[in-house]
């Protein structure tokens, strides 16, 4: 009979934000991918205002881990309570709360309280040294993007590229999983290494060729959900006018055909903006060459996905 022992770990930090910032930031995963450099994907599966449970992908060093989450929010306390559901051993239980403590005006504590049981045994310590690393991490992640909330707005970017087909959705879902063999077919890509140890979790190197013919590599992991006509993104190694890069490509089907829609989120790195397009580069101007060339980028993928289809593209739309 294994022994089971509770543990109960705790992290502060202190940011230079509101605390109103700070909770936002914590109450709403969907931009963690975006904020957070270990998270690969979220997607809410319920909410009734106070009470979500929740799907996340983390860990972009290694194969991302698919957990389920339960939380109960509250915003006048400015608290979160968590449980996670589904666990795998060693861990037993895990829950804890985030919390968001106003210090003095313009500053605030972000308090991570993590309780978990682990059944004694190989693999336990290392499960907690996991479990808190992971924890640290987050804290540290929402405080250095709260620090920035003046400008956040700016540096957020979000649009989709889309294509009509009239045609089935399978054979197009196949070319956009086939990663691997997009060189040749898409003209920007110029070499493309995939790892797949796990069934529809990729982990990819890409060469891509600038408008300008100069080369840039990046480096993402992909979870595909082939049933779903799904394939979520994050680029752990984005452009370079770029701080982090997620997104989505899916394969609607309807009774005229399938709807093929690659959908970018990005966080604009402001710091590089002259090193990479020279003096005088604003905001403004990062925002439109960072929209065309992903834009340009996506409809480089979704023309020969809708010819490997075998039919003509019907309207092609950008949002």
């Amino acid at each position: 009979m294994s022994v089971e022992r509770a543990h109960r770990m705790s992290y502060a930090v202190d940011a230079a934000a509101p605390p109103g910032a700070l909770y936002t930031l914590v109450a709403d995963t969907t931009p963690w991918p975006l904020f957070l450099s270990g998270t690969v994907h979220t997607e809410r599966l319920d909410f009734d205002g106070t009470v979500e449970r929740y799907v996340h992908w983390a860990g972009t060093d290694g194969e991302p881990r698919r957990s389920l989450w339960r939380r109960t929010l509250d915003a006048g306390r400015r608290r979160v309570d968590f449980a996670e559901e589904r666990l795998d051993g060693p861990v037993t239980a895990s829950a804890g709360s985030w919390r968001v403590e106003e210090l003095a005006p313009g500053w605030s504590r972000l308090v991570l309280e993590q309780d978990l049981t682990v059944a004694e045994g190989p693999g336990a310590e290392r499960a907690l040294a996991a479990a808190g690393a992971r924890g640290r991490a987050a804290a540290d992640g929402l405080r250095a993007v709260a620090e920035r909330w003046r400008e956040l707005d700016g540096l957020l970017l979000s649009f989709e590229e889309c294509v009509r087909i009239q045609g089935p959705a399978e054979p197009v879902h196949a070319f956009l999983y086939d990663i691997g063999s997009w060189p040749g077919r898409v003209a920007h890509v110029a070499g493309a290494e995939v790892v797949e140890e796990l069934p529809g979790v990729q982990r990819v190197r890409l060469a891509h060729r600038a408008e300008d013919g100069s080369p840039y590599p990046t480096e993402e992991v992909r979870v595909c959900f082939p049933a779903a006509g799904r394939i979520v993104f994050k680029r752990v190694r984005p452009h370079p006018l770029l701080a982090a890069h997620a997104g989505e490509w899916s394969v609607e089907p309807d009774p005229a055909g399938v709807s093929v829609v690659c959908r970018h989120d990005v966080l604009l790195d402001e710091r590089r903006a002259e090193r990479v397009l020279g003096t005088g580069a604003d905001p403004a101007r990062v925002r439109r060459y960072v929209r065309e060339l992903l834009g340009r980028e996506s409809r480089g993928v979704l023309e020969p996905a809708q010819e490997y289809a075998g039919e003509p593209v019907r309207a092609l739309r950008s949002v």
